[in-house]
């Protein structure tokens, strides 16, 4: 047993730790990706980074069905008995979708319009059967909430591909010393996982464990791919209903939309899973839920309040006053940005109770709903419509459905509403007072400043008794009591569930282990993040 795991620290202080661990990784991981963005932006031309954004896409694509929910599983259960199972059919699968990516390569590539992608796709293909060997290691230093080490392993990461990538492309390589970087990357990466685990790859096949595994990781995998195409409705409507033009702006605001998910959603989740998995008590489990929601969607609230309300003036002021009409697509998507971090944590929670056929129904209907919404938005009222058909289809139809899956894993109704109805009705005035600001203030930073400073106080000033009793609650939810948490060296009482765990379903949290972040060009491109 490592270190951080026999720490006799309470669930509560290790979790409060880990996120502050995790934030810093994901805010340094997003500043060194965009630094690195830029100085590749000047090393490569733009065709080049065309090249790679098709490969890195068809990767996404199939990263989403190779994981199987795997990671989740031992992040639940523990590897007593399973990681064997785990390996073995997580690396066959890992293998078998990358011999099918790299075959597709050419087809893909050529439907994409850039055959020249092909050989790029076919060396990345090589990171899912990376991916398939360490998810094991990678599952275990979530589970111990070992966030320090996998900030070390992401920060090596990114110098590790940063210096390759560099070193390529002034040897010419081009687009393909990007591709070439994340398997170098990668590669160091699974090794020290094994070395900070204290492990090596294990091999076996339990037929019990292997079928909880398909029936929990199957509906995971479909909703992986779903989320990906729910965040690029948008992309594919817009640009076939407003021509290119209106496209590139969507795009714009849409990227704006995700600082945060960027910033909170990818810090949060990779902590919530084994905080939820960790509390066996269900009514506990449901509290700490309904507490850490509540915290979680006033921090988003309060980013989508700001983004909506200065939208007129983030835009012009980081982007130019040629991008200015953005903001009318960032005025709704700053509010479904704020969703996508209440999502992801709803999310995550069913996954912690193994609810992934919840969430694949879930990205069905997000679907389904999402296409007609923002095609007779744009028809209707132009960008402005399309962003607010985004935040709409999550208020009225998406968030109703995950309460109704959350109110059958014990989550009570009426304290989820008590959680997130206050902060959206404080967010109206809010955005009112930003808005007013905006108007008649002069010059553009005092508009951002002023504005912002308003509003924050108007939205945080009202919340701040509420959100102190808030933080009280999770405290008390996080906090083990004497007895109840296993002792060092012992599995949780979940962890020694059968081989076949209770169904109670989707996304998988998981990062392709190892994964290098991708350089961003200053030019607008399409983030998409997993569920």
């Amino acid at each position: 047993m490592t270190a951080d795991a026999a720490a006799p620290a309470p669930l509560g202080a290790r979790v409060k730790r880990a996120l502050a661990w995790s934030t810093l990784n994901s805010i340094a991981l997003r500043i060194g990706s965009l630094g690195v963005g830029v100085l590749l932006a000047r090393l490569l031309a733009p065709e080049e980074f065309g090249v790679f954004a098709v490969a890195l896409t068809v990767q996404t694509i199939v990263m989403s069905l190779a994981d199987l929910g795997m990671s989740a599983d031992i992040i639940r259960y523990g590897v007593q008995g399973r990681a064997g199972t785990v390996t073995t059919i997580s690396l066959l699968t890992s293998l078998g979708l990358a011999g099918a990516m790299s075959l597709a390569a050419g087809p893909v590539s050529a439907a994409m319009d850039s055959p020249q992608a092909t050989p790029v796709v076919q060396v990345m293909s090589l990171t899912l059967v990376l991916s398939g060997l360490s998810v094991v290691p990678y599952a275990v230093m979530q589970r111990e909430f070992r966030q320090r080490a996998q900030l070390g392993l992401d920060g090596t990461s990114l110098v590790v591909s940063t210096t390759v990538t560099v070193a390529l492309v002034l040897l010419g390589f081009g687009a393909m010393s990007l591709a070439i970087s994340r398997v170098v990357a990668q590669s160091m990466v699974t090794v020290l996982q094994f070395v900070l685990t204290r492990s090596r790859p294990t091999f076996g096949f339990d037929p019990a464990v292997a079928r909880s595994l398909i029936r929990f990781g199957v509906p995971l995998a479909g909703a992986n791919v779903l989320s990906w195409v729910v965040m690029n409705v948008g992309h594919l409507t817009v640009g076939a209903t407003a021509g290119t033009v209106m496209l590139g702006l969507y795009t714009l605001a849409f990227n704006i939309s995700t600082w945060p998910m960027s910033a909170l959603g990818v810090a949060i989740r990779a902590v919530a899973l084994p905080a939820f998995a960790t509390v066996t008590d269900p009514r506990r489990k449901a509290a700490g839920f309904v507490s850490a929601a509540a915290l979680t969607w006033t921090v988003a609230l309060l980013v989508g309040v700001l983004l909506s309300g200065l939208a007129s003036v983030v835009v012009p002021v980081l982007y130019g006053q040629r991008w200015s009409m953005a903001a009318d697509a960032l005025a709704g998507l700053a509010f479904f940005g704020a969703f996508r971090v209440l999502f992801d944590l709803v999310a995550t929670f069913l996954i912690a109770v193994g609810a992934s056929r919840a969430l694949f129904v879930a990205q069905v209907v997000w679907l389904a709903a999402l296409f007609p919404a923002v095609i007779l938005g744009v028809r209707w009222y132009g960008l402005i419509g399309a962003g607010f058909g985004h935040a709409l289809v999550c208020a009225l139809i998406i968030l109703p459905m995950y309460a109704v899956a959350l109110r059958r894993h014990g989550v009570r109704l009426r304290a989820l509403a008590g959680a997130l109805v206050l902060p959206l009705v404080v967010a109206v005035p809010a955005v009112a007072l930003g808005l007013l600001v905006v108007r008649t203030v002069p010059g553009a930073l005092w508009q951002l400043l002023a504005g912002g400073a308003v509003m924050t106080v108007a939205f945080a000033g009202p919340l701040l008794p509420w959100l102190r009793r808030r933080l009280r609650e999770l405290k008390a939810a996080g906090d083990t009591p004497a007895g109840q948490e296993p002792a060092a060296g012992q599995e949780p009482v979940a962890d020694r569930a059968p081989a076949e765990p209770p169904e109670t379903g989707p996304t998988d949290v998981r990062t392709p282990a190892g994964t290098v972040p991708s350089p961003e060009p200053p030019t607008p491109l399409v983030t998409v993040t997993r569920p």
